[in-house]
């Protein structure tokens, strides 16, 4: 998996082998099982993961509690909430692993730690905000421009891993839609 994260990392950043080794020994396995929950709603965002097999979710509780997906995070994809790991306020996001995953992960300490000894670090960390903002503003725009219908069909075009991949349930979380919407649209596609 760290072969996964050194191509991730080169992908991105100009790094020499020092600096890439000392990057590598900051991150640590985890192997959370399917539906193990890695932080919740209180809890402040301590941890960076970096998905090399499964799925990660965040998601948040909603007032009538149901829960809405905000993010997947598949294979060589980041995932924290993100919120919570910059300000050190509680989190108001869980973050759950959706399938048996593997994953590396770095403590919010470590990562700071990092912007400090290895310069491209702060580019890696740029390139990683810029990437969070771009998501989230496309996630809020297709809320508030298209309608159930048109999310699916983006959905399916954009990323159909998620579709393929996990359950009804959680596929009409993300879309914002019910299990029973998502049925309808399916069946007329």
């Amino acid at each position: 998996m760290k072969q996964q994260l050194t191509a991730y990392i080169k992908g991105i950043i100009d790094v020499s082998e020092e600096e890439l080794t000392t990057i590598l020994s900051h991150f640590k396995p985890l192997t959370p099982l399917k539906n193990e929950v890695l932080l919740t709603h209180g809890q402040t965002s301590q941890r960076t993961f970096f998905v090399g097999k499964g799925c990660l979710r965040i998601l948040f509780i909603n007032e009538n509690g149901q829960d809405a997906t905000r993010y997947f995070a598949f294979e060589n994809q980041f995932a924290t909430a993100l919120i919570s790991f910059i300000t050190r306020q509680p989190s108001e996001e869980f973050i759950q692993a959706v399938e048996d995953t593997e994953l590396l992960y770095i403590n919010h300490t470590d990562f700071h730690h990092l912007l400090e000894i290895v310069p491209p670090w702060e580019k890696f960390y740029r390139h990683y905000l810029e990437g969070a903002y771009v998501n989230n503003t496309n996630r809020l725009m297709t809320f508030i421009t298209l309608d159930a219908k048109e999310r699916y069909r983006q959905l399916l075009q954009e990323n159909p891993a998620i579709v393929q991949r996990l359950p009804n349930k959680i596929v009409a979380s993300y879309l914002g839609i019910s299990q029973e919407t998502l049925s309808r649209i399916k069946s007329k596609i």
